[in-house]
């Protein structure tokens, strides 16, 4: 299908094709018809993680934070409000390192919370400290990969 964007369903995992100028009609999974955006961050393990990364047509933004971590406790919120901003144009993403250390070494992540843009299954940008809502849609936007939805 021509300018079509591949989605990961946030709830099954199944990859499905939208028709990129219908991003924003609520499309639905083919497979376990949830919302394929619900203006929310979606939290994923490390295999889910793996699976978004590699099949998304949408660039990620992914939230790399710990349960512990004050900093990341202050920017949820924000990030949560940057979801309801960003999508559909982008998948925003919660890695825990505790879920999935596993990941966060092979990021090389040393300090959290860590913002990253994924596209293609490439990092292309990374931003360490907690930001406002405002700061984190800006940020994305100014990284946002070139050959990504509008």
């Amino acid at each position: 299908m021509a300018d079509s964007i591949q989605v990961v369903c946030p709830r099954c995992d199944a990859i499905n094709r939208v028709p990129a100028a219908r991003l924003g009609e609520a499309p639905r999974c083919g497979s376990c018809k949830a919302p394929l955006f619900q203006g929310k961050p979606v939290a994923l393990s490390e295999a889910r993680f793996r699976r978004h990364l590699h099949h998304s047509g949408l660039p990620l933004l992914v939230d790399v934070w710990a349960s512990w971590c004050g900093p990341c406790q202050v920017m949820a919120p924000a990030f949560e409000q940057a979801a309801g901003r960003l999508e559909p144009r982008w998948r925003l993403v919660k890695l825990s390192t505790e879920e999935a250390p596993a990941i966060a070494d092979e990021l090389g992540i040393r300090s959290i919370p860590t913002l990253a843009v994924f596209a293609a299954g490439r990092e292309v940008a990374r931003q360490a400290g907690a930001l406002s809502a405002e700061r984190i849609i800006a940020w994305a936007e100014a990284n946002r990969p070139a050959a990504t939805p509008p």
